[in-house]
């Protein structure tokens, strides 16, 4: 395509967006508001996903070993825990070891439990984390059938309502941004088909003359796309000013080990072009809606 003719298309582009008035406005509003909204649920479905992996990336799986296990029976246990495939590092943990990460964890509370580091009840352990967090379960389960295991923790129910949890989270998330977009792309598309039937008679004038369809959609192809550009402004400049607002007090309040939100920089600024992006695409999508349905030439 020349450069002349692309300069004609986005300069056809950008009268019907300014003959349209009233309309391009509301289009323009409707798809500043939906971003907004898609922004948000971006940024909080993706900082959620970040949380819900260092929570699952912390669970890990307690093997206790029976207290009448040989130090030579321990090291076949590391050894056949070692084979399993889903297992992606096992650590021994003493029972003097046990016992102090105990006290350690109660706090005060815990001095009670210095009166049996001369007679320590606990168990040596092993601890096992998996590569991946949703194989906890099997691995679990094919520990437990180790000899001279006693015991297997990890927290069956809890893990699994953390992961059941996560998976509905992340669905219902992005259910709810692509009803968005599809929202807005529906809001455009229904804008450009007023364009494209208010001019039917020129449209029509110009296939007589010899234009091609192709030549004729480009001007709406374009007005698609700017009018989802401007409707993605003021959504990145109120979602990255309100991240900042976040980042920067938010974050001091939390002291949750888990519950961190992602770097301003350069999270920020990766969200604002996926925003721009996702505007320019609605843009488009319903300008190729509309034209596809009502352009009749």
């Amino acid at each position: 395509m020349k450069f002349r003719t692309l300069r004609r298309h986005f300069r056809e582009g950008g009268k019907n967006i300014q003959r349209n008035g009233w309309m391009t406005i509301a289009s323009v509003g409707a798809v500043t508001t939906t971003l907004i909204l898609v922004g948000a649920f971006l940024a909080l479905m993706l900082n959620l996903n970040q949380m819900a992996d260092n929570i699952e990336e912390d669970v890990e799986i307690k093997a206790l070993v029976e207290v009448t296990a040989e130090e030579g029976q321990v090291d076949e246990i590391k050894q056949q825990i070692e084979t399993i495939p889903a297992v992606s590092t096992v650590e021994y943990s003493s029972k003097e070891e046990e016992l102090n990460e105990l006290i350690e964890s109660m706090g005060e509370e815990g001095k009670t439990w210095e009166m049996f580091e001369q007679d320590n009840p606990l168990n040596d352990a092993f601890v096992i984390k998996t590569e991946d967090p949703i194989e906890t379960f099997d691995v679990a389960s094919e520990v437990e059938k180790i000899e001279n295991i006693q015991e297997v923790n990890y927290g069956e129910e809890i893990v699994q309502k953390l992961f059941q949890f996560n998976k509905y989270a992340r669905n219902i998330g992005l259910a709810l941004i692509i009803g968005l977009v599809f929202t807005a792309i529906f809001l455009i598309s229904n804008t450009i088909k007023i364009t494209i039937m208010a001019r039917s008679k020129e449209i029509g004038i110009m296939k007589l003359v010899g234009a091609t369809n192709g030549f004729i959609r480009w001007p709406f192809f374009i007005e698609g796309l700017l009018l989802g550009i401007l409707g993605s402004i003021i959504p990145i400049a109120v979602i990255v000013s309100g991240y900042y607002y976040l980042d920067a007090n938010v974050s001091e309040l939390i002291n949750f080990k888990f519950v961190s939100l992602m770097p301003f920089n350069p999270f920020a600024w990766q969200l604002s072009l996926l925003i721009l992006g996702i505007g320019a695409v609605i843009g488009v999508w319903g300008s190729v809606m509309s034209v596809r349905k009502f352009l009749k030439v």
